[in-house]
C-alpha cells in the first residue's frame, strides 16, 4: 500500500503482538480514578496532528461522557507500530489505537466491531473486513490511483478535455511532449512503481475479481493480469514520456518540480492537494481519476482508509472504548476537523478546500464503493505475499533502467511463483 504517511503492520510487530498477548495485564492508565474511566488512546502524532490537537478533539466526547478520561498516548519516536508491542509486554495496553489497519495476523488482538452499525458501515468497511468481521473504524479516505495535471501544460497542448481511457491517456502524452514539455513525472525510491500502479489497477482489478486474493494463492498470473500496463509503460518510457532522470530524483524534489510547472503530470495520491493549498504561484494544477483501458467498466479506484481505529482485546474497558470511537468516527465535527487536519476525504463532508480540493471532493462523490481497491501489498484480506511492494518497485526500476517489458513480467511471474501461498 502506498501512502505518504505509513500505515502498514510491520511483520514483527505482529509476531510481538501475538507472542504479549497473553501476559498483558490492565494497568493505572486503564483504571478508574476519581469515579472516571481512563481510557488509552494511542494516536500518531504529526507536525499536522498534535498532541494538543488530539487533547483538543476529545475535548467535547470527554463533556458528552463524564465518567470517562480520554488520555493521549504520544508514541514518540518509535511510531504507533512499535510502540504497541512495547505497551503489551509492560502490561500497559492501549485501550484504542489509531493507525493501525487490520491484518490477518493482527486480527486475533482486536474486537469485533461488527453489530455497531457505525463500523459496519463506515468509509471503506466492507473493504477492510477479515473473515467477515469490522475490526476497524476509519474517518474517510485518502485517494491513490489519480493523475495531477498542468492546465497549461494541457492548453498548450491542444488537449480541451482529460482523458477517460488510457489509449486517450497515450495519445495526450504524445502531444504534450510533441509541445515541448516533458509529460510524466516521476521519481526514485518508493515513487517508481507508482505511475505504474496508477496505469494498471484501474483495469486490473477492475477486469478481474478478487485480484489480491487469486494472485496469492497462484490461480493468477502477474504477466497475464499486469502484462498489458507492463508493456505500455515501457512504450511510454521508450518514447521519453517519463522524466529521465527519474531514477535519481527524490520525493520531495519531484513534487516540487511539478508545483514549478517543469512537467505536465504528475500521478500521485490525494495528500498533495495539502502540498499545493501550501505552495506560492506555481503551476495551475487540476486533477482526474486514473482511466482505465478501453472497455473497461467501472474502473478501480485505488484508496486507504484515513485514520482507522481499533480496539485491542486486551483492553479492560472495551464499552467505553467503543463510546470513544464511536465518537471520533460519527460525531460531524469531530469527523471534519480530522478530515481536514490531514487533508483526507469523505463523500457528504465539506471543509474549505481550494479549486483543487474541491475537484478532488468530486471525484469521491463520484466513485461507488466496489470501485475502491487497495494499492500496493495490498489491506484487509485483500493482500499480497509480504514483500510485494519492495520487488514491484524493484522491477519497475529496471523497466526505467531500460529492461524489457517481458523481462519485467517473467521476474514477477518467477517472483509469484515463489511466494505464493
Amino acid at each position: 500500500m502506498i501512502t505518504r504517511r505509513p500505515m502498514a503492520v510491520i511483520g514483527a510487530m505482529t509476531v510481538s503482538l501475538l507472542a504479549l498477548a497473553g501476559c498483558a495485564t490492565s494497568s493505572s492508565s486503564a483504571q478508574a480514578t476519581h469515579g472516571k474511566v481512563q481510557v488509552s488512546l494511542l494516536v500518531n502524532v504529526t507536525p499536522n496532528l498534535t498532541k494538543d490537537w488530539w487533547t483538543n478533539l476529545v475535548k467535547p466526547f470527554e463533556a458528552a461522557n463524564p465518567d470517562i478520561e480520554v488520555v493521549i498516548q504520544d508514541p514518540g519516536k518509535e511510531g504507533v507500530a512499535a510502540a504497541v508491542p512495547r505497551l503489551l509486554a509492560a502490561g500497559d495496553p492501549p485501550d484504542v489505537v489509531e493507525s493501525l489497519p487490520p491484518t490477518t495476523t493482527l486480527s486475533a488482538q482486536l474486537v469485533d466491531l461488527s453489530k455497531y452499525k457505525w463500523a459496519s458501515e463506515g468509509p471503506l468497511a466492507d473493504q477492510y473486513k477479515i473473515d467477515g468481521k469490522n475490526l476497524m473504524a476509519g474517518i474517510g479516505m485518502q485517494l491513490q490511483s489519480l493523475w495531477f495535471y498542468n492546465k497549461t501544460a494541457f492548453k498548450q497542448a491542444g488537449i480541451d478535455k482529460t482523458p477517460t481511457t488510457v489509449e486517450e491517456l497515450t495519445a495526450d502524452l504524445g502531444k504534450l511532449k510533441a509541445a515541448g514539455w516533458t509529460p510524466i513525472q516521476s521519481g526514485g525510491d518508493w515513487m517508481s512503481s507508482y505511475a505504474l500502479q496508477t496505469l494498471a489497477l484501474p483495469t486490473v482489478v477492475a477486469q478481474n475479481d478478487s485480484w489480491y486474493q487469486r494472485m496469492s494463492k497462484g490461480e493468477l498470473t502477474f504477466s497475464g493480469t499486469y502484462g498489458q500496463a507492463v508493456k505500455q509503460y515501457a512504450d511510454w518510457i521508450a518514447a521519453g514520456y517519463v522524466n529521465k532522470d527519474a531514477l535519481g530524483i527524490k520525493y520531495a524534489d519531484a513534487e516540487q518540480a511539478f508545483l514549478a510547472g517543469k512537467s505536465a503530470l504528475y500521478p500521485m495520491g490525494s495528500w498533495f492537494v495539502a502540498s499545493q493549498a501550501k505552495s506560492t504561484g506555481g503551476a495551475d494544477i487540476g486533477v482526474f481519476a486514473a482511466p482505465a483501458f478501453a472497455g473497461t467498466t467501472k474502473p478501480a479506484m485505488g484508496a486507504n482508509i484515513a485514520s482507522p481505529y481499533v480496539i485491542m482485546k486486551a483492553s479492560p474497558h472495551q464499552d467505553a472504548a467503543a463510546k470513544l470511537v464511536e465518537f471520533l468516527v460519527t460525531d460531524h465535527d469531530s469527523v471534519l476537523n480530522e478530515l481536514k487536519a490531514d487533508g483526507n476525504y469523505r463523500s457528504g463532508y465539506s471543509y474549505d478546500m481550494n479549486d483543487l480540493g474541491k475537484q478532488l471532493l468530486q471525484i469521491v462523490t463520484s466513485t461507488s464503493a466496489e470501485q475502491y481497491t487497495p494499492t500496493g501489498a495490498g489491506y484487509g484480506q485483500r493482500t499480497l505475499p509480504n514483500g510485494y511492494s519492495t520487488e514491484l518497485n524493484t522491477q519497475t526500476q529496471a523497466l526505467l533502467g531500460g529492461t524489457s517489458a517481458s523481462d519485467v513480467l517473467k521476474a514477477m511471474d518467477d517472483w509469484f511463483k515463489a511466494n505464493a501461498k
